[in-house]
């Protein structure tokens, strides 16, 4: 059963007014000792990859706080088992369904299980989250996180903002008491955590597309809503590309709909394996594709990745690992942008 629009926008207005006020961290009550802590729940209820992968480096930041910790995740859908399948530390993926009115027994019964079991600490992973609030108020916890806006953290970090990175500063704050082996530096990138088996069946894939030894460029053009652009803009550039770029391989993406904004004219790849795709795309030079899952994705495996943004704010949700880059399509002209394409391909170590 799908949900009308109108009616979706109504029950995030609603419960963003219930939530409001559910759920402060109690900041008088704090951890001391990485040894009080084993059992965590992580709350990030959203079934969106890009939104999943930008946990990871919460993920990454935890364990390295608490070794021998054992981490729940309390998702919607299955794509947390996938994007989390080779980390260790991983215990329980708890996962809503989807559509809740589709499944409204299972939906309830999800929600209960959280009371079920006693965790040491719970963390909610978005603030903006009316679901990880309730969650994390619902849950069985001696500590619990609501990962706040913190305004000593604004000032002090200018990335703070950022969706992967703000959960990761918060905790810091949070657990300032805490000893740690290694003192917190950068805050962890993204990562799929790749094994080499998945490496070297990616390269086997991109092998049997290209049929080369050239270097590729991955185009992904599809996107959600108002962040898609048209098959014009789309075409425009991939003629640029393509005479700016004459010794490069360049393939597309395919997202799960087996649609092309390039009317399949140059070679393509798809897949529904978050993982598979994520293999092939690491073997590539360089990612281009506006604001979406597969650009974290990108991020994910340590491609050189640029973000197009038009419509969403790329301080906040712009590539991020050693190589991304962020083009506000609104402000950089096509020609600015084969430049910077040409200069980031060249010298792909732009500060993510």
């Amino acid at each position: 059963m799908k949900i009308p629009k109108k009616i979706n926008i109504f029950r995030r207005f609603f419960m963003k007014k219930f939530t409001k006020n559910i759920g402060k961290t109690n900041y008088n009550k704090r951890i001391e000792h990485t040894s009080e802590i084993v059992t965590i729940l992580i709350s990030r209820p959203n079934q969106r990859l890009g939104n999943l992968l930008l946990i990871t480096p919460l993920v990454q930041e935890i364990t390295a706080t608490f070794p021998n910790c054992k981490i729940d995740l309390f998702v919607k859908g299955n794509q947390a088992e996938s994007i989390f399948r080779n980390y260790e530390n991983i215990n329980h993926i708890i996962q809503l369904p989807i559509k809740p009115f589709s499944n409204i027994m299972k939906y309830v019964y999800v929600w209960l299980t959280l009371k079920s079991k006693k965790y040491d600490l719970v963390i909610n992973a978005s603030e903006n989250s009316s679901s990880g609030k309730l969650s994390t108020f619902f849950s069985n916890a001696k500590y619990k996180f609501y990962g706040e806006f913190n305004d000593q953290n604004n000032i002090k970090y200018s990335d703070y903002i950022h969706s992967a990175k703000f959960p990761v500063y918060n905790l810091r704050s949070y657990l300032n008491k805490v000893e740690r082996n290694e003192k917190p530096n950068v805050v962890p990138f993204l990562d799929l955590k790749l094994n080499s088996f998945e490496m070297e069946r990616g390269k086997k894939s991109l092998n049997q597309i290209t049929h080369n030894d050239n270097k590729t460029i991955c185009l992904f053009t599809n996107a959600t809503g108002e962040k898609c652009y048209s098959e014009e803009w789309w075409n425009t550039l991939y003629e640029k590309l393509k005479n700016e770029f004459s010794n490069y391989n360049i393939i597309e993406i395919l997202p799960v709909e087996n649609t092309s904004k390039l009317g399949f004219k140059i070679p393509t790849f798809y897949s529904t394996d978050i993982r598979e795709i994520g293999s092939l795309i690491a073997n590539a030079d360089l990612f281009i594709g506006a604001d979406s899952g597969l650009m974290h994705l990108s991020s994910a495996v340590g491609t050189p990745t640029i973000g197009l943004f038009s419509v969403t704010d790329e301080k906040v949700y712009k590539p991020y690992n050693k190589k991304g880059l962020a083009i506000n399509t609104n402000n950089v002209k096509n020609i600015e942008m084969l430049d910077l394409i040409n200069i980031y391909l060249n010298n792909p170590f732009a500060k993510a």
